[in-house]
Protein backbone atom coordinates (compact mmCIF):
# COMPACT_ATOMS: atom_id res chain seq x y z
CA UNK A 1 0.00 0.00 0.00
CA UNK A 2 2.62 2.50 0.83
CA UNK A 3 4.63 1.67 -2.48
CA UNK A 4 1.13 2.60 -4.16
CA UNK A 5 0.75 5.77 -2.19
CA UNK A 6 4.83 6.26 -2.69
CA UNK A 7 4.37 5.53 -6.79
CA UNK A 8 0.93 8.38 -7.08
CA UNK A 9 1.83 11.09 -4.95
CA UNK A 10 5.74 10.82 -7.79
CA UNK A 11 3.97 10.93 -10.56
CA UNK A 12 1.64 13.84 -9.28
CA UNK A 13 4.80 16.09 -8.33
CA UNK A 14 6.08 14.60 -11.69
CA UNK A 15 3.16 15.73 -13.41
CA UNK A 16 3.31 19.13 -11.75
CA UNK A 17 7.24 19.20 -12.52
CA UNK A 18 6.28 18.93 -16.26
CA UNK A 19 3.50 21.68 -16.24
CA UNK A 20 5.94 24.03 -14.85
CA UNK A 21 8.01 23.23 -17.66
CA UNK A 22 6.10 23.62 -20.14
CA UNK A 23 3.69 26.04 -18.70
CA UNK A 24 2.98 28.15 -21.55
CA UNK A 25 1.79 25.44 -23.73
CA UNK A 26 -0.38 24.12 -20.86
CA UNK A 27 -1.83 27.40 -20.35
CA UNK A 28 -3.05 27.92 -24.12
CA UNK A 29 -4.21 24.33 -24.13
CA UNK A 30 -6.17 24.67 -21.01
CA UNK A 31 -7.75 27.91 -21.88
CA UNK A 32 -10.87 25.93 -23.56
CA UNK A 33 -10.94 23.65 -20.28
CA UNK A 34 -11.39 26.24 -18.14
CA UNK A 35 -13.87 28.08 -20.38
CA UNK A 36 -16.07 25.10 -20.74
CA UNK A 37 -16.23 24.28 -17.11
CA UNK A 38 -16.57 27.79 -16.46
CA UNK A 39 -19.56 27.68 -18.79
CA UNK A 40 -21.09 24.32 -17.43
CA UNK A 41 -20.92 25.32 -13.92
CA UNK A 42 -22.45 28.98 -14.93
CA UNK A 43 -25.19 27.11 -16.67
CA UNK A 44 -26.07 24.71 -13.59
CA UNK A 45 -25.93 27.79 -11.58
CA UNK A 46 -27.96 29.88 -13.68
CA UNK A 47 -30.76 27.08 -14.15
CA UNK A 48 -31.41 26.77 -10.19
CA UNK A 49 -32.27 31.23 -9.96
CA UNK A 50 -34.30 29.74 -12.90
CA UNK A 51 -35.96 27.02 -11.07
CA UNK A 52 -36.58 29.25 -8.12
CA UNK A 53 -37.94 32.01 -10.36
CA UNK A 54 -40.40 29.59 -11.89
CA UNK A 55 -41.00 27.64 -8.49
CA UNK A 56 -41.94 31.01 -6.93
CA UNK A 57 -44.36 32.00 -10.02
CA UNK A 58 -45.77 29.00 -9.49
CA UNK A 59 -46.12 29.32 -5.57
CA UNK A 60 -47.90 32.01 -6.06
CA UNK A 61 -50.56 31.44 -7.61
CA UNK A 62 -51.18 28.01 -6.14
CA UNK A 63 -49.42 28.34 -2.79
CA UNK A 64 -46.35 26.81 -1.65
CA UNK A 65 -46.05 22.76 -1.23
CA UNK A 66 -48.48 21.47 0.03
CA UNK A 67 -51.33 24.00 -0.28
CA UNK A 68 -54.66 22.47 0.43
CA UNK A 69 -57.69 23.39 -0.48
CA UNK A 70 -61.10 22.77 1.55
CA UNK A 71 -64.03 23.34 0.38
CA UNK A 72 -67.87 22.18 1.85
CA UNK A 73 -71.38 22.40 0.29
CA UNK A 74 -74.72 21.60 1.64
CA UNK A 75 -76.13 18.50 -0.12
CA UNK A 76 -79.99 19.17 0.62
CA UNK A 77 -82.15 21.88 1.69
CA UNK A 78 -80.66 22.86 4.40
CA UNK A 79 -78.74 26.07 4.55
CA UNK A 80 -75.02 26.12 5.55
CA UNK A 81 -73.93 27.69 8.77
CA UNK A 82 -70.64 29.33 7.44
CA UNK A 83 -69.44 30.24 11.47
CA UNK A 84 -70.05 26.55 12.39
CA UNK A 85 -67.62 25.53 9.46
CA UNK A 86 -65.09 28.43 10.31
CA UNK A 87 -64.78 27.21 13.68
CA UNK A 88 -64.48 24.09 12.86
CA UNK A 89 -61.70 24.37 10.52
CA UNK A 90 -59.43 26.50 12.96
CA UNK A 91 -60.20 24.00 15.55
CA UNK A 92 -59.35 21.35 13.25
CA UNK A 93 -55.73 23.28 12.24
CA UNK A 94 -55.27 24.13 15.46
CA UNK A 95 -55.59 20.64 16.67
CA UNK A 96 -52.95 19.49 14.00
CA UNK A 97 -50.70 21.82 14.68
CA UNK A 98 -51.19 23.36 11.17
CA UNK A 99 -49.30 27.37 11.12
CA UNK A 100 -50.99 28.44 7.94
CA UNK A 101 -54.26 28.40 7.57
CA UNK A 102 -56.08 31.02 4.94
CA UNK A 103 -59.95 31.96 3.72
CA UNK A 104 -59.53 31.96 -0.25
CA UNK A 105 -62.85 33.50 -2.09
CA UNK A 106 -63.74 35.88 -3.96
CA UNK A 107 -66.88 38.38 -3.97
CA UNK A 108 -67.38 41.01 -5.68
CA UNK A 109 -67.28 44.86 -3.94
CA UNK A 110 -68.38 48.07 -5.08
CA UNK A 111 -65.85 50.55 -4.90
CA UNK A 112 -66.06 54.54 -5.00
CA UNK A 113 -64.42 56.15 -7.48
CA UNK A 114 -63.81 59.75 -8.94
CA UNK A 115 -66.09 58.82 -11.94
CA UNK A 116 -68.65 56.82 -10.23
CA UNK A 117 -69.15 53.66 -8.15
CA UNK A 118 -67.53 50.73 -9.96
CA UNK A 119 -68.01 46.77 -9.19
CA UNK A 120 -64.41 45.36 -8.37
CA UNK A 121 -63.10 41.74 -8.21
CA UNK A 122 -61.82 40.70 -5.04
CA UNK A 123 -60.53 38.19 -3.11
CA UNK A 124 -61.25 37.29 0.60
CA UNK A 125 -57.98 35.92 2.18
CA UNK A 126 -56.33 35.67 5.86
CA UNK A 127 -53.24 37.40 6.97
CA UNK A 128 -51.07 33.76 6.53
CA UNK A 129 -52.29 33.79 2.62
CA UNK A 130 -49.41 36.47 1.98
CA UNK A 131 -46.63 34.15 3.38
CA UNK A 132 -48.77 31.14 1.64
CA UNK A 133 -48.46 32.48 -1.90
CA UNK A 134 -45.51 34.44 -1.65
CA UNK A 135 -47.03 37.91 -2.02
CA UNK A 136 -45.02 40.72 -3.73
CA UNK A 137 -45.76 44.28 -3.17
CA UNK A 138 -44.86 47.71 -4.49
CA UNK A 139 -45.82 49.89 -1.79
CA UNK A 140 -47.16 49.58 1.22
CA UNK A 141 -46.99 46.10 3.25
CA UNK A 142 -49.56 43.17 3.43
CA UNK A 143 -52.10 42.81 5.77
CA UNK A 144 -51.21 42.27 10.17
CA UNK A 145 -52.65 40.19 12.54
CA UNK A 146 -54.36 43.86 14.11
CA UNK A 147 -55.79 44.58 11.05
CA UNK A 148 -59.01 42.48 11.33
CA UNK A 149 -59.95 44.82 14.13
CA UNK A 150 -60.22 47.87 11.88
CA UNK A 151 -62.94 49.85 11.92
CA UNK A 152 -62.14 50.94 8.96
CA UNK A 153 -61.00 47.68 6.95
CA UNK A 154 -57.82 47.42 5.50
CA UNK A 155 -57.34 46.44 1.71
CA UNK A 156 -54.35 45.64 -0.48
CA UNK A 157 -54.92 46.92 -4.06
CA UNK A 158 -53.35 46.19 -7.77
CA UNK A 159 -51.69 48.80 -9.79
CA UNK A 160 -54.76 49.28 -12.17
CA UNK A 161 -56.92 49.97 -8.91
CA UNK A 162 -54.08 52.49 -7.58
CA UNK A 163 -53.55 54.19 -10.10
CA UNK A 164 -57.21 55.05 -10.47
CA UNK A 165 -57.24 57.06 -8.01
CA UNK A 166 -53.90 58.60 -9.02
CA UNK A 167 -51.18 56.41 -6.86
CA UNK A 168 -51.41 58.80 -3.90
CA UNK A 169 -48.43 57.52 -1.67
CA UNK A 170 -48.84 54.83 0.73
CA UNK A 171 -47.87 56.71 3.82
CA UNK A 172 -50.43 59.06 3.63
CA UNK A 173 -53.27 56.31 4.16
CA UNK A 174 -55.66 56.70 1.36
CA UNK A 175 -58.97 55.53 1.54
CA UNK A 176 -62.01 54.59 -0.81
CA UNK A 177 -65.21 54.46 0.26
CA UNK A 178 -67.11 50.27 -0.39
CA UNK A 179 -70.78 50.44 -1.04
CA UNK A 180 -72.60 47.38 0.76
CA UNK A 181 -75.62 47.12 3.35
CA UNK A 182 -72.96 48.94 5.42
CA UNK A 183 -71.13 51.54 3.33
CA UNK A 184 -67.72 51.86 4.70
CA UNK A 185 -64.26 53.37 4.38
CA UNK A 186 -61.53 51.55 3.58
CA UNK A 187 -57.77 52.18 4.03
CA UNK A 188 -55.34 51.20 1.44
CA UNK A 189 -52.45 49.55 3.29
CA UNK A 190 -50.14 48.02 0.28
CA UNK A 191 -50.34 47.93 -3.00
CA UNK A 192 -49.50 44.52 -5.55
CA UNK A 193 -46.28 44.15 -7.51
CA UNK A 194 -46.62 44.97 -11.22
CA UNK A 195 -48.31 42.36 -13.64
CA UNK A 196 -48.69 42.93 -17.15
CA UNK A 197 -52.02 40.56 -17.19
CA UNK A 198 -53.95 43.22 -14.87
CA UNK A 199 -56.41 44.93 -16.93
CA UNK A 200 -59.35 45.99 -14.31
CA UNK A 201 -59.13 46.68 -10.48
CA UNK A 202 -58.58 44.27 -7.83
CA UNK A 203 -58.37 43.82 -4.41
CA UNK A 204 -57.87 42.03 -1.49
CA UNK A 205 -59.60 42.12 2.43
CA UNK A 206 -59.56 40.42 5.05
CA UNK A 207 -63.15 38.71 6.12
CA UNK A 208 -63.98 41.33 9.05
CA UNK A 209 -63.44 43.52 6.62
CA UNK A 210 -66.50 42.30 4.30
CA UNK A 211 -68.48 41.58 7.68
CA UNK A 212 -68.61 45.21 8.19
CA UNK A 213 -69.65 45.67 4.42
CA UNK A 214 -72.23 43.72 4.62
CA UNK A 215 -74.00 42.09 1.56
CA UNK A 216 -73.30 43.54 -1.50
CA UNK A 217 -76.32 44.43 -3.82
CA UNK A 218 -76.06 43.48 -7.83
CA UNK A 219 -72.88 40.77 -7.00
CA UNK A 220 -72.84 37.51 -8.78
CA UNK A 221 -74.59 34.65 -7.75
CA UNK A 222 -72.38 32.34 -5.16
CA UNK A 223 -69.88 35.51 -4.38
CA UNK A 224 -69.82 36.58 -1.25
CA UNK A 225 -73.59 35.70 -0.58
CA UNK A 226 -74.69 35.04 2.84
CA UNK A 227 -74.70 31.51 3.98
CA UNK A 228 -71.77 30.92 1.53
CA UNK A 229 -69.43 28.67 3.11
CA UNK A 230 -65.98 29.69 2.24
CA UNK A 231 -62.98 27.96 0.92
CA UNK A 232 -59.79 27.08 3.07
CA UNK A 233 -56.00 26.73 2.20
CA UNK A 234 -54.02 24.55 4.26
CA UNK A 235 -50.17 24.54 4.09
CA UNK A 236 -48.79 21.68 5.11
CA UNK A 237 -45.65 19.34 4.78
CA UNK A 238 -45.30 18.26 1.76
CA UNK A 239 -44.39 14.53 2.78
CA UNK A 240 -47.63 14.84 4.57
CA UNK A 241 -49.97 15.99 2.10
CA UNK A 242 -51.68 12.86 1.47
CA UNK A 243 -52.29 12.07 5.12
CA UNK A 244 -53.48 15.58 5.82
CA UNK A 245 -55.62 15.71 2.86
CA UNK A 246 -57.32 12.51 4.65
CA UNK A 247 -57.52 13.56 8.11
CA UNK A 248 -58.85 17.49 7.26
CA UNK A 249 -61.71 15.75 5.41
CA UNK A 250 -62.64 13.71 7.55
CA UNK A 251 -63.03 15.60 10.36
CA UNK A 252 -64.65 18.36 8.82
CA UNK A 253 -67.34 15.69 7.34
CA UNK A 254 -67.62 14.88 11.00
CA UNK A 255 -67.66 17.73 12.37
CA UNK A 256 -70.80 19.17 9.68
CA UNK A 257 -72.66 15.71 8.98
CA UNK A 258 -74.37 14.21 6.70
CA UNK A 259 -75.88 17.40 5.24
CA UNK A 260 -72.65 18.47 3.54
CA UNK A 261 -70.00 17.07 1.09
CA UNK A 262 -66.22 18.01 2.03
CA UNK A 263 -63.94 18.09 -0.74
CA UNK A 264 -59.81 18.48 -0.20
CA UNK A 265 -57.68 18.20 -2.61
CA UNK A 266 -53.68 20.16 -3.46
CA UNK A 267 -53.86 23.02 -4.75
CA UNK A 268 -50.12 23.86 -5.26
CA UNK A 269 -47.86 22.67 -8.41
CA UNK A 270 -46.83 19.18 -6.80
CA UNK A 271 -50.25 18.42 -7.51
CA UNK A 272 -49.83 16.65 -10.73
CA UNK A 273 -47.07 14.51 -9.25
CA UNK A 274 -45.02 15.28 -11.62
CA UNK A 275 -41.78 17.58 -11.57
CA UNK A 276 -42.64 20.96 -13.08
CA UNK A 277 -38.89 21.59 -14.06
CA UNK A 278 -38.00 18.65 -15.56
CA UNK A 279 -37.83 19.88 -19.47
CA UNK A 280 -35.50 22.87 -18.12
CA UNK A 281 -33.19 20.09 -16.04
CA UNK A 282 -33.18 18.21 -19.70
CA UNK A 283 -31.80 21.22 -21.57
CA UNK A 284 -29.48 22.35 -19.35
CA UNK A 285 -28.18 18.67 -19.26
CA UNK A 286 -28.15 18.74 -22.44
CA UNK A 287 -26.34 21.97 -23.37
CA UNK A 288 -23.74 21.27 -20.24
CA UNK A 289 -23.09 18.15 -22.12
CA UNK A 290 -22.59 19.45 -25.18
CA UNK A 291 -20.28 22.14 -23.73
CA UNK A 292 -17.95 19.66 -22.04
CA UNK A 293 -17.68 17.27 -24.94
CA UNK A 294 -16.05 20.32 -26.54
CA UNK A 295 -14.02 20.69 -24.65
CA UNK A 296 -12.64 17.54 -23.83
CA UNK A 297 -12.27 17.21 -27.63
CA UNK A 298 -9.86 20.34 -27.81
CA UNK A 299 -7.82 18.71 -25.25
CA UNK A 300 -7.51 15.62 -26.43
CA UNK A 301 -5.89 17.17 -29.87
CA UNK A 302 -3.80 19.71 -27.94
CA UNK A 303 -2.31 16.71 -25.44
CA UNK A 304 -1.87 14.42 -28.85
CA UNK A 305 -0.03 16.87 -30.35
CA UNK A 306 1.89 17.72 -26.99
CA UNK A 307 2.92 13.99 -26.52
CA UNK A 308 4.15 13.23 -30.27
CA UNK A 309 6.49 16.54 -29.68
CA UNK A 310 7.69 14.39 -26.82
CA UNK A 311 7.97 11.02 -27.95
CA UNK A 312 12.50 11.73 -27.67
CA UNK A 313 11.93 12.66 -23.77
CA UNK A 314 9.96 9.89 -23.19
CA UNK A 315 12.09 7.17 -25.00
CA UNK A 316 15.23 8.83 -23.04
CA UNK A 317 13.29 8.20 -19.32
CA UNK A 318 12.09 4.63 -20.59
CA UNK A 319 15.91 3.69 -21.18
CA UNK A 320 16.87 4.96 -18.39
CA UNK A 321 14.71 2.51 -16.35
CA UNK A 322 10.89 4.07 -16.07
CA UNK A 323 8.62 1.27 -16.79
CA UNK A 324 5.31 1.38 -19.01
CA UNK A 325 2.85 1.66 -16.31
CA UNK A 326 4.95 4.73 -15.03
CA UNK A 327 5.00 6.55 -17.98
CA UNK A 328 1.53 5.80 -18.95
CA UNK A 329 0.40 7.57 -15.52
CA UNK A 330 2.74 10.03 -15.46
CA UNK A 331 1.21 11.50 -19.23
CA UNK A 332 -1.94 10.93 -17.76
CA UNK A 333 -1.96 12.69 -14.30
CA UNK A 334 -0.33 15.62 -16.31
CA UNK A 335 -3.85 16.19 -18.02
CA UNK A 336 -5.67 15.47 -14.88
CA UNK A 337 -4.08 17.87 -12.66
CA UNK A 338 -4.06 20.62 -15.32
CA UNK A 339 -7.25 20.45 -16.42
CA UNK A 340 -8.43 20.13 -12.22
CA UNK A 341 -6.43 23.48 -11.91
CA UNK A 342 -8.57 24.96 -14.74
CA UNK A 343 -11.77 23.24 -13.43
CA UNK A 344 -11.19 25.39 -10.64
CA UNK A 345 -10.49 28.78 -11.98
CA UNK A 346 -13.25 27.83 -13.89
CA UNK A 347 -15.67 27.13 -10.98
CA UNK A 348 -14.76 30.36 -9.23
CA UNK A 349 -15.45 32.45 -12.59
CA UNK A 350 -19.14 30.72 -12.56
CA UNK A 351 -19.60 31.87 -8.92
CA UNK A 352 -18.64 35.31 -9.90
CA UNK A 353 -20.70 35.31 -12.66
CA UNK A 354 -24.02 33.92 -11.27
CA UNK A 355 -23.62 35.47 -7.88
CA UNK A 356 -23.29 39.20 -9.90
CA UNK A 357 -26.38 41.50 -8.86
CA UNK A 358 -26.63 41.75 -12.87
CA UNK A 359 -27.05 38.12 -13.84
CA UNK A 360 -29.33 37.57 -10.93
CA UNK A 361 -31.63 40.47 -11.61
CA UNK A 362 -31.60 38.93 -15.35
CA UNK A 363 -32.80 35.69 -14.39
CA UNK A 364 -34.96 36.04 -11.83
CA UNK A 365 -36.73 38.92 -14.07
CA UNK A 366 -37.98 40.34 -10.64
CA UNK A 367 -39.51 36.99 -9.54
CA UNK A 368 -37.74 35.57 -7.18
CA UNK A 369 -37.32 37.42 -3.28
CA UNK A 370 -35.38 34.51 -1.88
CA UNK A 371 -32.43 33.73 -4.23
CA UNK A 372 -30.46 30.28 -3.74
CA UNK A 373 -26.96 30.38 -3.08
CA UNK A 374 -24.70 29.40 -5.40
CA UNK A 375 -25.65 25.34 -5.55
CA UNK A 376 -22.93 22.89 -4.42
CA UNK A 377 -23.95 20.88 -6.99
CA UNK A 378 -22.52 23.18 -9.11
CA UNK A 379 -19.35 23.62 -7.90
CA UNK A 380 -18.89 19.53 -7.55
CA UNK A 381 -19.56 18.92 -10.88
CA UNK A 382 -17.56 21.25 -12.37
CA UNK A 383 -14.58 19.80 -10.56
CA UNK A 384 -15.72 16.38 -11.52
CA UNK A 385 -16.13 17.05 -14.93
CA UNK A 386 -12.87 18.93 -15.33
CA UNK A 387 -10.50 16.07 -13.75
CA UNK A 388 -12.83 13.19 -15.63
CA UNK A 389 -12.04 14.60 -19.31
CA UNK A 390 -8.72 15.52 -18.00
CA UNK A 391 -8.61 11.82 -17.64
CA UNK A 392 -9.93 10.85 -20.82
CA UNK A 393 -7.79 13.28 -22.78
CA UNK A 394 -4.69 12.02 -21.15
CA UNK A 395 -5.71 8.02 -21.82
CA UNK A 396 -4.53 8.06 -25.29
CA UNK A 397 -1.67 9.99 -25.35
CA UNK A 398 -0.90 7.79 -22.47
CA UNK A 399 -1.27 4.80 -24.37
CA UNK A 400 0.59 6.58 -27.44
CA UNK A 401 3.37 7.21 -24.75
CA UNK A 402 3.37 3.62 -23.92
CA UNK A 403 3.34 1.90 -27.16
CA UNK A 404 6.57 4.20 -28.07
CA UNK A 405 9.84 2.07 -28.56
CA UNK A 406 12.93 3.15 -26.97
CA UNK A 407 15.34 2.59 -29.91
CA UNK A 408 13.00 4.80 -32.53
CA UNK A 409 12.37 7.12 -29.97
CA UNK A 410 15.68 8.24 -29.31
CA UNK A 411 16.17 8.17 -33.51
CA UNK A 412 13.36 10.74 -33.54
Amino acid sequence: MSRILTSIVGAVVEAAQELRIHRGRVILSLIGVGVAVCALTSMVGMSSLAAQAQTESQERYGGRPATLMASAYGTGTEQPDPETYITAVHDLAERYGIGYVSQSGSTQLNVQFADGTVPVQSTVVDVPYGEMHRIRLDEGAWFQDDDGDRLAPAIVVNPVFWQRLGSPPIDTHPTVTVHGEHPVTAVIVGVYASNEWDTEPQLSILPAGTALIGPVSGAEEGMGQPGQLPQFEFWVPNVDAEAFTQRIQSDLRAELGDAYSVDVFRNDFGQTGEDPLLSLKLVVGAVAGLILLLGALGLINLSLVTVRQRIREIGIRRSFGATAPRVFFAVMMESVVATFVAGVIGVMLAVAVVKSPIVEQFIGQGLVTDFPPFPIEAAVLGLVSATAVGAIAGLLPALVAVRVKVIDAIRY
